[in-house]
């Protein structure tokens, strides 16, 4: 089949869009999960995926703002 990659802002991705997709990547490297890769979610915001460690640490810069607005909101929602 065909294989489709997401497009990601330099941020965060918004929840419909990873709502909508069959298939996720890293956020920072663009890897794609697939059976032998297993992506891990961003334990405060939920909305990116990374393949590891690394990619999560390079990728923090520009996830930061993002991670912590949404990190904020879901703690709203429980609240």
């Amino acid at each position: 089949g065909a294989v489709r990659l997401l497009s990601l802002s330099s941020s965060t991705m918004t929840s419909a869009d990873a709502e909508g997709d069959d298939m996720m990547c890293c956020a920072a490297c663009g890897t794609a999960g697939v059976d032998d890769i297993k992506l891990k979610d961003c334990s405060a915001c939920k909305l990116v995926k990374y393949c590891g460690v690394k990619c999560q640490k390079e990728h923090r810069p520009q996830h930061k703002k993002g991670c912590k607005k949404r990190a904020a909101e879901l703690r709203d929602e429980i609240l």
